[in-house]
């Protein structure tokens, strides 16, 4: 089994090593341990580990989140399903309320767009948008 050094690691995975290091503090990846010289060694799987974490992220999952799953996935060999769809049941949760707030907003915008434009200056009450804005949600 091989390891890398932090600079090899951030390479590979396509981090910075601010980010190796913020993930290891934050417990999303295992601590390295220390080589006599002080030095951090990463096992390989450790980039596997980043990249997942990254593209976690890029699916709107947050660090905590990611922690749960990654905490779940390396406990051991088995695959907690029960664990893993309760998250992945409050995440669709959380998605479709994000879509609804994003349709309401759509419509707020397409609302305000649908009223003429005016060449002359009107007054800041009879703004569409920010009627809108100031009646809440209605």
């Amino acid at each position: 089994m091989g390891s890398l050094t932090i600079g090899e690691l951030a390479k590979e995975a396509r981090v910075n090593i601010a980010t190796v290091r913020y993930y290891e503090k934050r417990g999303l990846i295992e601590r390295a341990p220390r080589t006599e010289s002080g030095y951090r060694v990463f096992p390989l799987e450790t980039i596997e580990d980043i990249k997942t974490i990254k593209n976690a992220q890029d699916l709107g999952f947050t660090l905590e989140e990611i922690k749960k799953v990654m905490a779940i996935y390396k406990v051991d060999d088995y695959f907690p399903t029960e664990e893993m769809h309760q998250l992945s049941k409050e995440k669709l949760v959380e998605i479709n309320e994000k879509i609804d707030q994003l349709n309401r907003l759509r419509s707020l915008l397409e609302n305000a767009m649908a009223c003429p434009v005016s060449e002359e200056p009107l007054p800041k009450k009879s703004c569409p948008l920010m009627k809108t804005l100031a009646k809440g949600r209605k």
